[in-house]
């Protein structure tokens, strides 16, 4: 039974370090939710460790500077872990073998500032590309946009290497975006090549506990499919924040009732508590 929490402080000290999600968390995309910030600086006075692990297709680097900007200082999480690098991290070591790829990105240069130091080439001609490199989509963006360059793509048998799982992320207003995930899903339906990094694949979830140094750990995340049933499979407890991406189905109606259904729509395990935002 999922407990109901009022607050983190409840069930902090249960666990060696707290794991934030970004988007639906912590910030909307453009700010920060009001009072997060100060909710997180007492639970590290209060000696809680705490670390993000994020679905972004940026490396860590910049998504720490981007909570940073958002109010977060940068002292206040032992670690920043993203999907996108670990991808990079493994483009970097070899372990993916392919040297040219087209980008997909949300915005004109994220991929070749994320690129930076690595010894590949991105292309703007799919038909010359070893393989997609699939980082961001556009805000406003429709599936059917991206149809006529995943047909090229699967005429031509390219892998799809998807730096962000996420299939939507929450925007200022309660809006949300189609992300990255649903595009890899829609390929990879159709008999594509998909290789996932981040959430809910446990790697990622690995990585982090070793660079902590425990899996005594608690994941805090907005999404089923990727924060709580990533945890889940990780053995980690997890916290379902009810105001980020699926706030408008807890706007309405009976919340447990709501957990129940919206857990078998997406085929995931319950969280092991809920909370209506961080704080």
């Amino acid at each position: 039974m999922t407990r109901v929490l009022k607050s983190l402080s409840e069930i902090a000290s249960d666990y060696d370090a707290i794991i934030l999600d970004q988007w639906g968390v912590l910030h909307d995309g453009s700010a920060a939710y009001p009072g997060t910030a100060a909710a997180l600086k007492h639970l590290m006075a209060r000696g809680t460790r705490l670390a993000v692990l994020s679905n972004s297709g940026k490396r860590a680097a910049p998504n720490r500077a981007r909570i940073a900007a958002m109010g977060f200082s940068s002292g206040l999480f032992d670690c920043v872990m993203t999907s996108g690098e670990a991808l990079w991290r493994d483009i970097a070591n070899g372990t993916i073998p392919e040297r040219r790829f087209f980008p997909v990105e949300r915005t004109k240069g994220d991929a070749r500032a994320w690129a930076s130091d690595l010894a590949i080439d991105l292309t703007p001609d799919l038909n010359s590309a070893e393989a997609v490199l699939l980082m961001g989509l556009p805000d406003g963006t429709n599936l059917s946009d991206w149809q006529p360059l995943l047909e090229e793509a699967a005429s031509r048998h390219l892998r799809i290497y998807c730096s962000n799982p996420d299939k939507a992320s929450p925007r200022a207003g309660g809006q949300t975006v189609i992300s990255p995930g649903a595009l890899a899903d829609v390929y990879a339906a159709a008999g594509g090549d998909v290789v996932y990094y981040g959430k809910p694949f446990k790697p990622v979830f690995g990585s982090l506990a070793q660079a902590l140094g425990t899996d005594r750990l608690l994941m805090v995340g907005d999404s089923l499919e990727h924060d709580i049933a990533g945890a889940d499979a990780a053995g980690w407890d997890s916290v379902l924040i009810q105001g980020g991406l699926y706030a408008a189905d807890f706007s309405t109606g009976d919340t447990d009732t709501t957990l129940a259904r919206l857990c078998a729509e997406k085929s995931a395990p319950f969280p092991t508590y809920r909370l209506e935002v961080l704080r």
